[in-house]
């Protein structure tokens, strides 16, 4: 079993929030795949990284997260793509996790 999150921006490059329907698509996309999706929506992480010129940049991201007995790693490398572009970003983090339900 496999635990994916997702970490999407809240806002664009030009600091405007993107509208609830993106979030909503995310959403549907991911239940109508897995079933099921949990959207951590309301209480946004902070992510701080410094760029090549040493200055901090800041954005505010939310998290999904799928369950999935398989990963399919070239279908979430293609919508991995896919929301990165849609989102508008040069890097879009997505990851796996091996669990064991108890």
């Amino acid at each position: 079993m496999y635990l994916i999150h997702l970490l999407l921006p809240l806002h664009d490059n030009n600091k405007q929030k993107f509208p609830s329907a993106y979030f909503d698509r995310v959403r549907a996309e991911l239940t109508d795949r897995f079933g099921g999706v949990t959207a951590f929506l309301r209480s946004p992480a902070v992510g701080l990284w410094k760029e090549d010129n040493e200055e901090v940049s800041r954005d505010e991201v939310v998290m999904f997260e799928v369950m999935s007995a398989e990963l399919d790693r070239a279908w979430w490398s293609d919508y991995r793509t896919e929301l990165r572009e849609r989102f508008q970003q040069e890097e879009l983090l997505v990851w796996a996790e091996s669990v064991t339900k108890l």
